[in-house]
């Protein structure tokens, strides 16, 4: 977690030179004797040797000038590699032919190898092409089905927009100028620029809370998306805890009424800026990469469709784990649960409540003085621990604790902390440059860190999560926090400091000169207290003291980088010539310095970005050794591409405002596309109090996301959903239909584990052809067939839908099954009392479900199977269901015993086929059919006839039920109608 106004505070503290504006502060952070700042003057790259492979080109470029080194000694010699990989991925890599830049070492990252047979079948019938130009040097990617069409990356001068450009973004803020469109390949700077349709289409790059929602703005203020990772409290608009320079872009044609999508990912683990603009004037936008280091390794995938691109993604940076099917049911935390008797008393209190738990949560509470792999002796013994950690194995329930990145530094030679001595006998800390330990400063007071390079680090690790679950703590699964990394100081500050001052060195939550005062948007606790209620002494407190009018709501030589680097004359790796656009100004600031140094050669500046894919790839494999066969369940902050292939992510520490609620749906659709689908936000919002209403909604939204936690902030006021009657109603009624729908969240997400494709979708990647949908965040589909429409602002009783398929698809209601009437635009107001969270179901689509919601997901899985089925307007259905034992590991990508069922309706009539060796042990007992024209005359099953008794059929809503049918899933299913 973050403490906002202690981040803030520290970072004012910083000894640093006083300056008129931020923007001059960290242009004087960057500025060189040496350097200009300015590429306008450089001169570009010019073709000098090319050679055509069996999959693509080979090519050597040399400078075609004079070096401008405008941030840093330009790199003359270059090489291209091209490969066509696929045939819908292009592979494009750009690097110092003398390969000094930092790579990501791929012994830690899996990339697609080269295709290994010779035939040059691929450079004849990709769907991309990659084409060029030999002085200056540039290329742009074209669809072979569509050559005349503007192309999909196109890097030609010509066909940006005349430089140089003032800065128009911000013009105060010399940074967001173009200077110039210049391939600019230099030490600690590269530049790339393309082309791109005006007011294009482009989704993804992130982690991102962007206030021009989940399609990103690329017209008038435009995107400046930065990535360096860093905790920060979910900002707007500003870096935070994960790096992804991958996009979407949907191009739809207007004259055909047609659509295409494509993506481009950019493999480079360096602090950038990746700006989206449209100068003024221009009918052309523009994507520029501003990378401190690495390379330019560009993947190019041709989609055609949103769904097609997120796949061919996942085939680049693994696809997502698989998840065990506890995962999928309701988490509870918060941090301030101060013992165990309170751990205890929240897991009976929701028990009582009747609201389903399935996993109980403690944050740094936990620890014996805030250190990792401890529990405190007298507020949560060990053995104490292992006793109700068990006691909730038996009733079907889970554990999860934190584990944050720091590890605490002994106090003095009496000090007795395992981690950390057995870490620095097997020398596995981050370093300064002199090679002493790298000491900054977190919860536990001085703290070291992890260096994932090193040899012994994953040993080291898998050691002490043994000996943490030996001690007591028996976790199901881990919580990774912190891991951007953070430092709450700036450099190695417990070198030569006295490291017995084990104090926290930041105020928390709660504490004198640190309450918690913030509420949601609307609520006024001057007024109306500090209850959070709907209402108080009978009256509303929503706007209580305030307008409330509907829109206050509108939301030289070079050398390698490594250890020896750090004293390279002329290079200052801590403060880089270009300053990104990194939220806390300098980037040593609340994290590692960049020229901490790790094993392997290498320094954080170039490896910062991946700390957190690091201890999630460690993690997730030290508990595939200690429970073997077991899927490992992780949630982390801190991402990089490739990051769902070990761990799902929560959103962060968000805000308990209802921006936030809507926000929350945006960081969802964006880690879909990322490839980590298992995301969810801390429901109620974490820092700041919630009030009931905000909790309420939000408690319905969250169970429909993939990862369902409620989570807040020490000091805070207390969320769990039984605080209000209307917030647990709300959490029972939401929860029952989650629960009722796990068979199809569960094959949703063997789909992404297998295929790549999201569960949860933007509308438009069901519907492509439809522009009203491309800006859609308000709304959101599960899989094809659910659509989640969502109340996001305060004190309304309905909200507006719009429901997709321009007439030719019949929306029903989730609850009444009642069918839509969508005319026009589509949009519809819906009825949404508090309580209520409009949902629908697609025609043409068949879910298996769960008859009866249990308290735990284990219940639920024991009931029998019911099958929801909405008509198409021709009388068919169709869908699949995944079914296996929701926790054991596929191994190698072979696969566990698994059923895959086939559902088809036609004609009165539903067909279920299976494949697979897995015995499905409950029967499917109900069949409720949507859109059934009238009643039947018959039923029967498997040929047997079911009584008149055991179906309904209600003429009002087009409804047949079926009931007591018993039949096994594991043979070939008939069931008809007539």
């Amino acid at each position: 977690m973050t403490i906002r106004r202690a981040v803030t505070s520290l970072a004012l503290a910083l000894a640093l030179p006083a300056f008129s504006s931020p923007q001059e502060q960290l242009l004087a952070f960057s500025t060189s004797a040496y350097n200009s700042l300015n590429v306008s003057s450089c001169p570009g790259y010019e073709l000098q040797t090319l050679k055509h492979t069996d999959h693509g080109l080979t090519a050597r470029l040399k400078l075609a000038g004079t070096p401008c080194d405008a941030f840093s000694a330009d790199i003359a010699n270059l090489s291209v590699e091209v490969t066509y990989e696929t045939q819908s991925r292009l592979h494009v890599h750009m690097f110092d032919t003398a390969s000094r830049q930092f790579t990501l070492p791929p012994e830690y990252f899996d990339r697609p190898a080269p295709p290994t047979h010779t035939s040059s079948a691929l450079k004849n019938t990709s769907d991309l092409e990659f084409n060029y130009d030999p002085a200056p040097f540039a290329f742009w990617i074209t669809r072979r089905s569509d050559p005349a069409a503007p192309p999909l990356f196109d890097t030609r001068t010509a066909s940006l927009p005349p430089a140089p450009i003032a800065p128009f973004i911000n013009a105060s803020d010399n940074r967001t100028a173009f200077d110039g469109f210049a391939l600019v390949f230099e030490q600690q700077y590269l530049q790339l620029t393309s082309a791109l349709p005006y007011d294009a289409n482009v989704y993804g790059l992130g982690e991102a809370v962007s206030s021009s929602g989940f399609r990103r703005q690329v017209i008038a203020n435009g995107t400046i998306q930065t990535g360096w990772a860093r905790d920060a409290a979910d900002p707007e608009n500003e870096n935070i805890y994960g790096a992804h320079s991958v996009y979407l872009e949907h191009r739809f044609n207007s004259t055909s009424n047609t659509s295409q999508s494509h993506g481009v990912f950019l493999n480079n683990a360096a602090g950038s800026d990746i700006l989206l603009a449209t100068p003024p004037g221009s009918n052309t936008s523009i994507v520029q990469y501003r990378m401190l280091g690495g390379t330019l390794d560009l993947y190019f995938l041709s989609g055609p469709d949103p769904k097609a691109v997120v796949e061919q993604y996942g085939e680049v940076v693994g696809l997502p784990a698989w998840q065990p099917l506890w995962g999928f049911g309701f988490h509870l935390c918060r941090w301030g649960y101060e013992n165990l008797s309170e751990t205890k008393l929240q897991v009976q209190r929701m028990r009582d409540a009747n609201i389903p738990l399935e996993v109980m949560w403690n944050d740094i509470d936990l620890y014996h003085s805030l250190r990792d792999f401890t529990s405190d002796p007298v507020s949560f013994p060990g053995d104490e621990m292992r006793t109700f950690i068990r006691e909730l194995a038996a009733n079907g329930q889970h554990y999860i604790p934190i584990l944050d990145a720091a590890i605490g530094h002994i106090a003095n030679s009496s000090d007795v902390y395992d981690p950390f001595t057995r870490g620095i006998e097997l020398d596995v800390f981050v370093k300064n440059p002199d090679n002493s330990t790298y000491i900054g400063q977190v919860w536990p007071g001085y703290t070291v860190f992890p260096d994932w390079f090193g040899e012994n680090t994953d040993k080291w690790w898998l050691e002490a999560l043994g000996n943490w679950s030996n001690s007591g703590v028996e976790f199901s699964g881990l919580w990774l926090d912190m891991n951007e990394i953070s430092s709450f100081c700036e450099g190695s500050c417990g070198t030569g400091a006295d490291l017995s001052n084990t104090s926290v060195p930041v105020l928390l939550p709660g504490d004198p000169g640190s309450l918690v005062t913030e509420y949601p948007e609307g609520y006024n606790s001057t007024i109306s207290g500090p209850s959070g209620n709907v209402t108080v002494n009978g009256t509303l407190t929503y706007g209580a003291g305030q307008n409330t009018s509907s829109d206050t709501f509108v939301p030289s030589t070079l050398l390698k980088r490594g250890l020896g680097a750090a004293g390279e004359p002329g290079v200052d790796l801590n403060v880089p010539p270009y300053a990104i656009h990194n939220g806390f100004g300098k980037l040593a600031v609340h994290t590692l310095a960049p020229n901490a140094t790790h094993h392997g050669g290498y320094v954080e500046l170039d490896t910062h970005n991946v700390w957190g894919y690091m201890e999630e790839r460690a993690t997730n494999l030290a508990l595939r050794k200690l429970r073997p066969g077991a899927r490992p369940f992780l949630i982390a902050r801190s991402t990089f591409p490739g990051s769902g292939k070990w761990s799902g992510h929560w959103l962060g520490d968000n805000l308990s405002k209802w921006a936030y609620l809507h926000f929350s749906i945006q960081g969802v659709l964006q880690f879909q596309l990322f490839q980590i689908p298992m995301v969810g936000a801390d429901a109620c919002g974490f820092e700041g109090n919630t009030d009931e209403e905000l909790c309420n909604r939000w408690m319905q939204l969250a169970a429909f996301t993939p990862f369902y936690r409620n989570h807040n902030q020490r000091s805070a006021l207390s969320q769990e959903p039984y605080r209000w009657d209307s917030v647990a109603n709300a959490s029972r009624t939401a929860i029952a239909t989650r629960y009722s729908l796990l068979p199809y969240w569960y094959t949703l997400f063997a789909n992404a584990s297998t295929r790549g494709t999201p569960p949860v979708r933007a509308l438009f990647f069901e519907f492509p052809d439809e522009p009203a949908l491309f800006d859609v965040d308000r709304q959101f589909l599960i899989g094809t067939d659910i659509l989640v429409t969502p109340v996001l602002t305060p004190n309304v009783s309905t909200v507006d839908g719009l429901f997709p398929g321009r007439g030719n698809v019949i929306w029903r209601d989730w609850y009444t099954h009642e069918a839509v009437n969508t005319t026009g635009d589509g949009v519809v107001t819906l009825a949404a009392p508090l309580g209520h969270i409009p949902v629908h179901v697609r025609s043409g689509a068949a879910i298996l479900l769960h008859s009866q919601p249990g308290y735990t997901t284990r219940e639920t899985a024991q009931s029998p199977y019911a099958l929801l089925v909405s008509l198409d307007a021709d009388g068919s259905a169709r869908g699949s269901a995944y079914v296996d034992d929701g926790a054991t590991l596929p191994e190698d990508g072979a696969g566990v015993r698994n059923r895959t069922l086939q559902l088809d309706v036609q004609n009165g009539r539903l067909l279920v086929k299976g494949a697979g060796a897995f015995e499905i042990a409950q029967r499917l007992e109900q069949v409720t059919v949507l859109g059934a024209p009238r009643a039947p005359s018959s039923v029967t099953a498997n040929g047997r006839h079911v009584p008149a008794a055991s179906w309904v059929y209600t003429p009002s809503v087009q409804r047949l039920v079926l009931s007591h049918l018993g039949v096994d899933l594991n043979d070939p299913v008939t069931v008809s109608w007539q």
